[in-house]
């Protein structure tokens, strides 16, 4: 198949090319294979448990946060709105962040300023600046979800990879499970939703800072050549 792409754009592959040899252990292993693999290398396992508490608490405020609207007394049309109208620049500044920033320190910011905004928004008086506040921290938690999954692609090898996303994006619609039900309690005391769900994105982004950087490395193949990686980083040399 690749001599047949290649012979139709103009060139030719090589014969050290054709005589490489793909380790066994690339192909996608399944959810409960990964687990066993993640489980057996400790540190593999504390990254994928330390990355799913993360995402968990900005999915809860990543899902949470447009089901409030209704419990605002601005615009229910108008807060929609800017919710939605949120999404798109927070891509775009997911992809400068990525380009530009760090991913440890990206994925904690953006959480933090989720968790404060939410938090604010329990003591603003003026509907107007709590709408703001809501907006920003829904924002920043769209952001964090973004940085999150590209993040959770350079954790782990291309072995485990597939399976340990799932487990990732599953612990996201996890958060999203709390979310109706402090919804209605918020209806209540808004303390109950902006509250809680800032002091649990708060709390779960700072395990960003038991992730390594991975930005600008290249992405491995094998759980071997990732581990030799954890073990020779200067920047995250500790492995269990």
């Amino acid at each position: 198949m690749l001599k047949s792409i290649a012979a139709s754009n103009g060139n030719v592959i090589t014969s050290s090319f054709s005589t490489l040899v793909i380790p066994e252990d690339v192909g996608s292993a399944g959810v409960f294979t990964t687990m066993k693999i993640l489980w057996q290398k400790r540190w593999a396992f504390r990254r994928l448990m330390a990355i799913m508490t993360v995402i968990l608490g900005a999915g809860m405020i990543y899902y949470g946060m447009p089901l409030n609207v209704g419990n605002l007394t601005t615009n229910s049309y108008l807060s929609v709105a800017y919710n939605a109208f949120a999404e798109l620049p927070s891509s775009l500044v997911t992809f400068f962040c990525i380009e530009n920033f760090n991913r440890r320190s990206s994925t904690l910011i953006s959480t933090t300023l989720s968790g404060l905004c939410s938090i604010l928004c329990v003591f603003l008086q003026a509907e107007e600046l709590k709408m703001a506040a809501e907006v920003v921290s829904f924002f920043s938690a769209c952001t964090a979800v973004n940085i999150a999954m590209v993040y959770s692609i350079e954790l782990f090898p291309t072995c485990v990879r597939n399976s340990a996303i799932s487990l990732v994006r599953q612990a996201l619609v996890l958060g999203g499970v709390f979310a109706p039900i402090l919804v209605v309690e918020g209806r209540k005391n808004s303390f109950l939703f902006f509250g809680v769900f800032g002091l649990v994105i708060g709390c779960c982004g700072l395990f960003a800072t038991c992730l390594p950087e991975t930005r600008g490395r290249s992405i491995c193949d094998t759980m071997e050549e990732e581990e030799a990686w954890e073990i020779s980083s200067s920047n995250y040399p500790s492995v269990i």
